[in-house]
């Protein structure tokens, strides 16, 4: 029958293109960020997991993710080069893209000089990491589909099922990542239209509830409308996010930290960031959002960079209940 959608198994990624050629020579560039610069502070909100698939940082000090952008399949590393210089690398048709974005990726739209400390536990952590930037990728959906799998369930089963539905419906990234990684090398996530034709058993297998995948699903449909929020501002950039059902104030502000570098875009919603906040500006574990806010109305226009300078103080709230056990819903 014309039209009609016929489910594929997992056969969908051997249709998928070849294997990039990893010999072919990469783009090049170096850049001299203004100021000091921690690549590993700044990157580490774009991995999802120890063995997040498009990311990687390896013993030698470099960097390397694996993403899809307007032109395409790319890879990117980074790595310091000495004189507070940064060195570049970039495979595949996405290279240009990523280069030319790489001062941006790194922070340089940022402005940390903008925040004042108000508190002697936040003035305490920016001293000991001035090379804390907010990094911007400028794409929306590589951080927006993670971030929904992450929704209401343990960071273990997020990153299992993001790792589950990358590798088996990705493709092999540009460049000699092969070898580097262990059993496996980097992989882009798919594009739109794979993501929509993955089949429900599929999700489900990787442990993602119908909830999850339709709202997945209603975000890959309108795609294009989704990125152009990146170039947007924090209001109207949350406001289009939420526009798709099952997108609410806690996965927007995920994701457009990492896409539009959002230094106030603060996460409310979440399970722990209230306790954690109120724990380490007032003693109050049992904060709620109300009370986080209320606590990080000195920072507003910075609450995103408060937050995260709280959490790399270490001072958070000893644990007093187990872990939330993680489901298995491939099981059912």
């Amino acid at each position: 029958m014309a039209g009609r959608f016929v489910p594929r198994t997992t056969a969908v990624p051997h249709q998928q293109p070849a294997v990039p050629d990893p010999s072919a020579p990469p783009l090049e560039r170096t850049w001299t960020p203004p100021g000091p610069l921690d690549l590993r502070l700044v990157l580490s909100p774009l991995r999802r997991g120890p063995a997040d698939p498009t990311y990687r940082a390896l013993p030698d000090g470099s960097f390397w993710r694996a993403t899809r952008t307007p032109a395409g399949p790319g890879t990117l590393r980074v790595a310091a080069a000495g004189d507070g210089r940064i060195s570049a690398a970039a495979w595949g048709p996405g290279a240009q893209w990523l280069l030319d974005g790489l001062p941006g990726l790194l922070g340089a739209g940022d402005d940390p000089d903008a925040f004042r400390p108000r508190h002697r536990l936040v003035a305490a952590a920016l001293r000991r990491r001035p090379g804390l930037r907010l990094l911007r990728t400028g794409l929306v959906m590589e951080s927006l589909i993670p971030s929904v799998l992450e929704q209401k369930v343990t960071t273990d089963e997020a990153y299992r099922a993001w790792r589950l539905l990358v590798r088996t419906y990705g493709t092999p990234a540009p460049g000699p990542t092969d070898g580097l990684f262990g059993t496996y090398g980097l992989y882009v996530m798919p594009d739109a239209r794979t993501w929509s034709r993955i089949p429900s058993w599929e999700w489900h297998r990787a442990g993602v509830d119908a909830k999850r995948s339709a709202t997945i699903l209603r975000a890959v449909r309108v795609a294009r409308r989704m990125e152009e929020a990146a170039s947007m501002e924090l209001p109207e950039a949350t406001a289009r996010l939420e526009l798709i059902p099952g997108i609410g104030p806690w996965t927007a502000a995920e994701t457009l930290q990492r896409s539009n570098g959002a230094a106030d875009a603060v996460t409310v919603g979440d399970l722990h960031l209230p306790g954690i906040v109120g724990y380490a500006l007032a003693g109050d574990r049992s904060a709620g959002d109300e009370e986080m806010l209320a606590l990080l109305a000195p920072y507003e226009g910075q609450r995103h960079r408060a937050t995260r300078l709280i959490m790399l103080s270490g001072h958070t709230p000893p644990r007093r209940a187990p872990r939330m056990t993680p489901r298995d819903i491939a099981r059912f």
